[in-house]
This record gives C-alpha cells, sequence and structure tokens, in this order.
C-alpha cells in the first residue's frame, strides 16, 4: 500500500515556509499523491498572511499537476474553550480546517484546561483535523480526545515534523499513547508531514516507524485511500450543514 494524500503543509506565505503552492503540488505529483492539502497559519502566528489570502483562493485552481488541492488553514487554538482565530465567515469558505496548539500563542494551563481547549476546538463542526495533539509542553488526557474523535468526527493527527522539533516533549512517546488508544477505540488517524520545504511533501520518516512498530492496523490510516479521507470530508460538510 502506498500513500496517496498528506494534507498538512505549508507554503512561503505562513511566513516561515518556502515553497509556492506550485512547487508543493509538483512536489506531491512527483510524489503520487492523489491529495495535497495546503493549511497556511492563521492570522495570529507571525509573519503569517492576511485574512484576504483566505478570502480570496477560490481564484486558485484546485487541480494541478493531476493532484487535488485541498486549500485551508491551521487555525491557531488561543485559550481553554477553544478558540480559534479565524472567524466562522472565513472558515466556510475553506477546504480543510487543522486547529493546532502552538506554544507562542497558547499559554499551557493543568491536564484539565488544556484537555478542555482541545475538546472544545474538536466540537467546533468547522474543523476537520486537530494538528499535533502530541506535545507534551501542553499535557492532556488522551482518552478523553480518542472518544472525542470517534464522536466528533474530528482526526486526530500523527505529525512528523514534531517528532523532530527539539522543543517538544514527549512527542514519540505521546503518539504511542494516541496510536494505542485509537486502535483500542477503533478511531482512524492522519499521518502529516507539516511540510515547509517541497522535498518534505508527504515525508513521514519518523512516524511511520512508530506507526509500523506498534503494530497500528492500516486500515485507520486514511492516508493509504483518497476515496476515504474525502467521504470523512463529505460527513463533515454535511454535518456542518445540520448546525
Amino acid at each position: 500500500m502506498t500513500f496517496e494524500l498528506d494534507v498538512h503543509t505549508h507554503t512561503l506565505v505562513s511566513g516561515h515556509a518556502y515553497g509556492t503552492i506550485t512547487e508543493m503540488a509538483k512536489a506531491a505529483s512527483e510524489k503520487g499523491l492523489k491529495i495535497l492539502g495546503i493549511t497556511e497559519h492563521s492570522r495570529n502566528m507571525p509573519g503569517t498572511c492576511d485574512d484576504l489570502y483566505f478570502m480570496n483562493l477560490h481564484v486558485v485552481p484546485r487541480e494541478m499537476f493531476g493532484v487535488k488541492l485541498l486549500l485551508g488553514a491551521e487555525l491557531n487554538i488561543m485559550d481553554y474553550e477553544g478558540t480559534v482565530d479565524l472567524p466562522d465567515r472565513l472558515l466556510k469558505r475553506l477546504d480543510l480546517r487543522i486547529a493546532s496548539i502552538h506554544g507562542n500563542l497558547y499559554r499551557s494551563g493543568t491536564i484539565g484546561q488544556n484537555t478542555n481547549a482541545v475538546l472544545q476546538a474538536m466540537r467546533n463542526p468547522r474543523i476537520d483535523i486537530i494538528g499535533h495533539p502530541d506535545d507534551g509542553n501542553f499535557p492532556m488526557d488522551y482518552e478523553q480526545l480518542v472518544l472525542a474523535s470517534k464522536e466528533t468526527h474530528t482526526l486526530l493527527e500523527i505529525n512528523n515534523n514534531a517528532m523532530r522539533s527539539k522543543m517538544r516533549r514527549n512527542v514519540k512517546e505521546n503518539i504511542i499513547t494516541i496510536l494505542g488508544l485509537c486502535e483500542k477505540y477503533e478511531v482512524p488517524v492522519i499521518l502529516d508531514s507539516d511540510a515547509h520545504f517541497m522535498t518534505d511533501v508527504a515525508n513521514f520518516d519518523h512516524v511511520l516507524p512508530v506507526v509500523e512498530t506498534v503494530g497500528f492496523p492500516k486500515e485507520l490510516v486514511l492516508n493509504y485511500s483518497a476515496e476515504k479521507f474525502m467521504q470523512y470530508l463529505a460527513y463533515n460538510r454535511e454535518r456542518e450543514g445540520e448546525q
């Protein structure tokens, strides 16, 4: 089985990445991907694009080099109530929405406070994925998150870039915990590169060995099927319509 998608990547408009949309799409095509998600950092991340960027994404083709493009945002979880930093009127325009905690914007609290921050973001019907929920600098109750993932149809991300970061704590151990709970409760996950440069698209060199070592079921990894991932998103869009 080969990977068909990578849906958490950044271009130079995020402020600290270095490729264009065209270059990232070409790299995805060369890697044999069917779907590429480009999720720029939202407004509170230093150096990122203005809200107008997200408003104007409709002008960008949604297929390049034979790769389907999903254009969206990596939102910042700002507080213990799970507030994200783009208004609903913009979220509705996006193909894909990831919500993440970043240490320069979020003040770590207790396990309960950090867990609640992510749980509330997951209960936002606009959110599709929780980005890198593995940083031990923000301790959480992972069993609650996995159960909420199943309940809210919000994917937990297994982030390759997180395992390479020297600033994050206990990432590998936390990923193993998340995977164990996801297998126990039969909850799917998404592997993402979090690429900030073209050569890193679809690079899972750090997380894939962990996934394989723990024997995590392939049927619960959505990267192996573009069709299953798009069905997952379609369900979320239907859910939004019911809100």
